[in-house]
């Protein structure tokens, strides 16, 4: 077998990567679209390279290097992506503003397909997924590139500390000195610290009473199912709320236009996500938002509407248009 593969070309064995790079790659740069474009620069740098690499190391940890100094590269001099709830407090339903900020401020959502594997041990693929929640990327964003680089290779890959320091051409004392840096931002991160939710059938139920409640306009059961201290943020807006009582009086108020909305399921960082369509004067129904959920302990703690819909809805294969029935 391994003699097959050494056989195939070049390309056919660096695209076989593509997958678990750009999950890497998504984690560090904290948008999808960038992660695609660094893992192509990888691809691009590995095949014109290769004759030079003659197997030196594994070709999946050449890869890894070439993708790290990629993302190192682009991450050089520029603010880190954010959600908006880590650049200023939360609003009320009556201070709320229509400020907008442009796409390079916010993490994006990523589709599953685009950052996770299709197949492999149960635990790891969980793992897996759990490294690319929101509240987990965006506590990433907050560690300085190296350590995020570290973090990202010895907690989420599994990857030994001497691997990691070869691949970043540091020390092995300098690999775990930048670990428990990183550990220590992360532990104070209540979000990021939070238990993972497998997607089991309460989970499922949860979600299916959500989008019942939604579509039903019900606002006191959709808030049922709130936490108390629930979030909603709505890139590329800046203001967020907090608290079931303020997103139950937003949808009643400034949110009433999503009166009669459906919903579409789609998978996005992990877990269950949302097209959202709201009713369109001409009929039928047109794109509002990509809901991605957050739950814990029984109750979804947050709900991200991202609004830039001519270009996700694309991306996780969602009609551009939901007709009259």
């Amino acid at each position: 077998m391994a003699d097959v593969i050494a056989e195939e070309p070049v390309e056919v064995r660096i695209e076989r990567h593509r997958t678990e790079l750009t999950g890497y790659c998504y984690r560090m740069l904290g948008s999808v679209f960038e992660a695609e474009d660094a893992v192509q620069e990888t691809m691009v740098r590995a095949w014109r390279g290769y004759q030079g690499f003659e197997g030196r190391a594994a070709l999946r940890s050449w890869l890894y290097r070439i993708a790290t100094n990629v993302c190192l590269d682009a991450l050089n001099g520029r603010n880190n992506r954010a959600r908006p709830m880590d650049l200023a407090g939360p609003v009320t339903v009556a201070t709320a503003s229509d400020t907008q900020l442009p796409e390079v401020t916010w993490i994006g959502p990523a589709p599953d397909g685009r950052v996770l594997p299709e197949t492999g041990d149960p635990a790891e693929v969980a793992a897996q997924r759990e490294s690319v929640k929101l509240a987990f990327v965006a506590a990433l964003q907050r560690l300085a590139p190296r350590q995020r680089a570290v973090l990202i290779l010895r907690e989420v890959l599994g990857w030994k500390a001497a691997e990691a320091a070869e691949l970043l051409g540091v020390t092995v004392a300098s690999v775990n000195s930048a670990l428990q840096r990183a550990r220590a931002v992360l532990a104070a991160d209540d979000s990021a610290a939070r238990p993972p939710q497998p997607l089991d059938a309460d989970h499922r139920a949860l979600l299916d009473r959500y989008v019942t409640a939604f579509e039903a306009y019900d606002m006191d059961g959709l808030a049922a199912l709130l936490h108390e201290d629930v979030t909603l943020n709505m890139p590329p807006f800046s203001m967020w709320l907090r608290g079931r009582g303020e997103i139950r009086d937003w949808m009643l108020g400034p949110g009433h236009g999503c009166r009669g909305s459906r919903l579409v399921p789609v998978t996005a960082n992990g877990g269950p996500a949302f097209g959202q369509y709201r009713p369109s004067p001409a009929g039928g129904h047109e794109p509002w938002a990509l809901i991605v959920p957050e739950v814990s302990g029984g109750r979804i703690t947050g709900l991200t509407n991202f609004l830039d819909t001519d270009v996700l809805f694309p991306l996780f294969g969602l009609p551009p248009r939901l007709d009259a029935e």
